[in-house]
């Protein structure tokens, strides 16, 4: 559901033989959300500010539900038949010939349950090893514009967080299990999510790792047989000075670390990765 605040073209102003008042009123929701879905709880609210005046108040809304002669009332498990414009004025109540202007209108819709929430992970690895980082994400599709709390059942989460994602850095083997989420907003939940499992295993050598080495700074093309002897201990040996660095690459398709830092070789040299920093070793 969104909601916003225009002048309503499909409810014709009334024509009052009153006079009109300076004041002009303003239409708000509470909660000030700009999603609603169908069960939720609003407050739609009619202010008019300056004075001290005691008001009377009118409303026009298209809405099936019709609207009552005080200035808010509160839609409580909110339908379709809540969906509508709604403006209201002012009546002063020593002077019922007295009245303001029409507020703007505020279109209010209100939306189905988005489908439950789903955990996806970055990478999108179900089986990882100690020391690697992964990011655990909440998405629930339709529910994109809404203000979400996010609440967790994790295996390692003492103090789940509220936010849509968070980072698993270095992980161990007691990050190993089922993750599942819900949003929450106000006194509305989502469903639970399907469980998913993420597998810590114990890091090795090889574990599934490729790396990637290149020259110079503004170079995106990796080295190849041509350009240094590559080793199976992750160590390559290289004739041509230059700025080296190196990145680490896993799975199908591949994802990459970020860049190590840079060291600059100023003569035949042999060097290798050190997660993340290079280590450099002279050559003979």
């Amino acid at each position: 559901m969104q909601f916003s605040t225009q002048m309503d073209k499909s409810v014709s102003p009334r024509k009052d033989s009153t006079v009109t008042a300076s004041n002009r009123p303003v239409v708000t929701l509470y909660p000030n959300w700009s999603e609603i879905y169908r069960g939720e709880t609003i407050t739609v609210r009619c202010e008019i500010h300056g004075g001290d005046t005691e008001w009377d108040y009118e409303w026009e809304t298209n809405s099936m539900i019709k609207a009552p002669n005080q200035n808010e009332y509160r839609i409580r498990s909110a339908s379709s038949s809540n969906s509508g414009n709604y403006r209201c004025k002012g009546r002063v109540k020593s002077s019922q010939h007295e009245t303001t202007e029409w507020s703007d209108s505020v279109t209010l819709t209100v939306s189905d349950i988005p489908s439950k929430p789903t955990v996806t992970l970055q990478p999108s690895w179900t089986q990882i090893y100690s020391g690697e980082t992964v990011t655990v994400r909440c998405e629930i599709q339709g529910g994109e514009g809404a203000q979400w709390t996010y609440e967790w059942r994790a295996a390692k989460l003492n103090t789940p967080p509220t936010s849509n994602e968070y980072r698993i850095i270095r992980a161990t083997e007691s990050d190993s299990g089922g993750y599942s989420c819900r949003g929450r907003r106000d006194y509305f939940f989502s469903e639970w999510s399907d469980i998913i499992t993420l597998t810590v295993s114990p890091s090795s050598s090889s574990s599934g790792w490729k790396y990637y080495w290149y020259r110079d700074e503004k170079s995106s093309e990796a080295l190849t047989t041509q350009d240094a002897v590559f080793h199976s201990n992750g160590q390559i040996s290289v004739s041509q000075e230059g700025l080296y660095r190196c990145r680490g690459g896993r799975g199908n398709p591949v994802y990459y670390t970020e860049d190590s830092q840079s060291v600059r070789i100023g003569k035949t040299g042999e060097f290798k990765v050190n997660e993340p920093q290079i280590t450099t070793f002279d050559g003979n």
